[in-house]
């Protein structure tokens, strides 16, 4: 890059500008900047940069008016970069023909030396720029498809993807009701499984007062048994007194019958017959009131007891009813879980 300066009041053919100035001219392998000012028109130039890459770099100095003058703010523009650089301003005092002071040769130097960095990044840049480019293209060509465009095309799977996500909820649905059904079944057997359990623990307590009762039933036959035999050897016993009785009666018959006479002067005596008569009639009172003592309470008994047997056998049957239709209900609730079961695995 070179740079080129001049600046006196009568600028030669190689300088721009009219009526006295400065121009600035910057050259490189990119573009070049050119530049003025005028002091005697109040006219503004435009610094410019071309490059290879379309960009350019455009700034104006303005025109000089008073004792001082100011720059414009400069712009970079174009292709691939794009920024901007506002300047400041200076002044200078103007002497008869309206030149700058002694400070614009620094000044310029200054501007050409921000220039120059500038030119340098936006060299860099483009550089970087065009090795990514590079690369990208390179990606593309290696990795790429034909057509980049349907690489990024995914419409015609969203249709798929919708009614897979369907799918997946409607099984998730189904799987979580299978589960609750399960475990209502579950539950179910758990409930039957204890209403079972308690109903023969009942079975069992029933069967028990059964053999109870039984056994008070053999109880109340060896007592009838043992009343019987106390009725016949009383029958017997009384057939015996009868029988004695009579005999003594016919005895005493016979010997009144005779022609002896026999007086005794003596108190009366113990009139036998009389005594065995009311002997007789208080066993037979005593056998008749124990007679039916005991068939009021074997009747009495016989009676609960077969009430008792009747509902017990009643409530047998029912608890047998339904035990039967726990089972059968069990049996078709684990039919229905290996049901439940199989469609889950």
């Amino acid at each position: 890059m070179s740079v080129r300066y001049c600046s006196s009041k009568q600028y030669p053919s190689s300088c721009s500008g009219g009526g006295g100035g400065s121009s600035l001219k910057i050259l490189g392998s990119k573009g070049y900047i050119g530049g003025g000012y005028t002091s005697g028109g109040y006219s503004s130039n435009s610094f410019s940069l071309g490059s290879s890459s379309g960009g350019c770099f455009g700034g104006s100095l303005g025109g000089y008016g008073g004792l001082g003058g100011y720059i414009c703010g400069a712009g970079f523009g174009g292709g691939s970069f794009g920024g901007g650089y506002g300047g400041g301003s200076f002044g200078g005092v103007f002497g008869d023909g309206g030149l700058l002071s002694g400070n614009e040769k620094i000044t310029m130097q200054n501007l050409n030396d921000r220039l120059a960095s500038y030119l340098d990044k936006v060299r860099a840049l483009e550089e970087s720029n065009y090795e990514l480019e590079g690369k990208i293209k390179e990606w593309y060509e290696k990795y790429g498809p034909s057509r980049p465009r349907e690489l990024f095309d995914y419409s015609k799977y969203y249709c798929i993807i919708e009614d897979l996500k369907n799918q997946i909820i409607s099984l998730t649905i189904e799987d979580a009701n299978i589960l609750i059904q399960i475990d209502n079944a579950r539950l179910a057997a758990d409930d039957f499984r204890l209403k079972y359990e308690n109903e023969v623990t009942l079975r069992q307590s029933v069967e028990a007062d059964i053999n109870g009762l039984r056994r008070v039933l053999d109880e109340l036959t060896l007592v009838k048994a043992d009343l019987e035999l106390q009725i016949e050897s009383l029958t017997e016993e009384l057939a015996c007194l009868k029988k004695n009785h009579e005999e003594e009666l016919r005895n005493l018959r016979n010997v009144s019958t005779g022609d002896v006479k026999v007086e005794i002067n003596a108190a009366p005596g113990v009139d036998l017959t009389e005594l065995l008569n009311n002997m007789r009639t208080q066993y037979e009172q005593l056998a008749e009131h124990n007679r039916r003592d005991a068939e009021a309470w074997f009747n009495e008994k016989s009676k609960e007891l077969a009430t008792e047997i009747d509902t017990n056998i009643e409530q047998i049957s029912s608890y047998k009813s339904e035990i039967t239709e726990l089972r059968r209900t069990v049996q078709s609730l684990e039919i229905e879980l290996q049901s439940q079961l199989a469609l889950v695995c």
